[in-house]
């Protein structure tokens, strides 16, 4: 395992009320997947500092070859919960298991295939890229000397710093220090990949080649977990996702599934917003919004009962003209604000 650690934050996010809100609760209707599918899997696993709950009664199911995206707003318990699984935090309560072995009793035999990357890089600033990497190869025990210099390369070759080699760790730019932080996670072959913010202070070049690299690694059968703040970059890379909430995990699942959870989004524009709102509401709708915009756009979700036709019937019938109706499944961002009242950085 490799990666450096810095002090968890446990700062609690502000709440924000919102007009819709999915029930995370349906996502655990699913029979829950057997041990060996699992690459990390956690029961009730919560982690105290004193009085504060950093971490609340979490149950992970990252199934073995996904790309699981772990979200939520600073201070959401993301780094705490990823130190724990690795083993460098002991929990106040709950278990954990990483590639089917329990943490800490078998973490020898789990850890050496997992390579990691938690909140930052941390090298000697004086040594090359290649030889701050040699170090790191040279205190894994299971690793053949002889090889030492071939698998450093590679790995710096797979992440595009093999021109910067041999320039010093203190030169490097932050996305190159972060690629080299990669690059230290990916010196053994490693059946699971743990980043925390792998694309931090890369520039669009860099997010696209990490997010190839991602993509590779997944494809090649190595289970990602990778916490991330761009939710552009998650939904182009990942097949499942897990929302943090305070502490609590309060969305998992396959990334069509979390977001099925959501509320279907109806817009709809008309010269007759108040008598559009009045037919809305009679149909049992609530929460309708009106743009400020001078269209007479009207915003709102639609339970699940109500079909679409039935919408439309209903603003004819009560004279209401529609200029345009569309209806659509709310995007990512609109999910994860519902679910932690936050805003979020989607960027990419």
């Amino acid at each position: 395992m490799t990666g450096q650690m810095t002090g968890a934050t446990t700062e609690v996010a502000d709440r924000r009320t919102r007009p819709w809100r999915p029930q995370p609760a349906a996502l655990g209707a699913a029979a829950p997947p057997d041990r060996e599918s699992l690459a990390v899997q956690t029961h009730g696993l919560t982690k105290r500092f004193g009085s504060q709950v950093a971490v609340n009664d979490v149950d992970l199911s990252v199934p073995r070859g996904a790309v699981y995206g772990f979200l939520g707003p600073n201070g959401s318990g993301k780094t705490t919960t990823i130190r724990m699984l690795l083993g460098l935090v002991t929990p106040s309560a709950g278990t954990r298991e990483v590639l089917g072995l329990p943490i800490p009793q078998r973490a020898g035999e789990a850890l050496h295939r997992v390579g990691s990357l938690v909140e930052g890089p941390a090298f000697h600033p004086y040594l090359s890229g290649r030889a701050n990497l040699l170090r790191l190869d040279a205190a894994d025990v299971r690793a053949d000397p002889r090889t030492a210099a071939h698998r450093v390369d590679a790995a710096l070759d797979r992440v595009g710093l093999l021109a910067a080699a041999t320039k010093r760790y203190r030169a490097y730019s932050l996305g190159m220090r972060q690629r080299l932080a990669i690059a230290a996670a990916l010196l053994a072959p490693r059946d699971l990949l743990v980043l925390d913010e792998p694309t931090n202070g890369l520039d669009p070049q860099g997010t696209r080649e990490v997010r190839s690299l991602i993509g590779s690694l997944a494809g090649e059968g190595t289970t990602v977990f990778v916490s991330s703040h761009l939710l552009s970059e998650v939904e182009q890379i990942c097949t499942h996702l897990g929302v943090m909430r305070e502490g609590r995990l309060v969305a998992q699942g396959g990334v069509a599934e979390v977001r099925g959870t959501g509320t279907a989004r109806l817009r709809l524009q008309t010269a007759q917003p108040a008598d559009a709102a009045r037919v809305l509401t009679g149909l049992g709708v609530t929460e309708v919004t009106v743009d400020e915009a001078p269209d007479g756009t009207l915003v709102t979700g639609i339970p699940g009962a109500l079909a679409a036709e039935d919408i439309v019937d209903a603003l004819v019938r009560g004279s209401v003209g529609v200029r345009s109706f569309t209806v659509g499944v709310p995007s990512l961002e609109d999910l994860f604000v519902s679910l932690t009242g936050e805003g979020f950085d989607v960027s990419g």
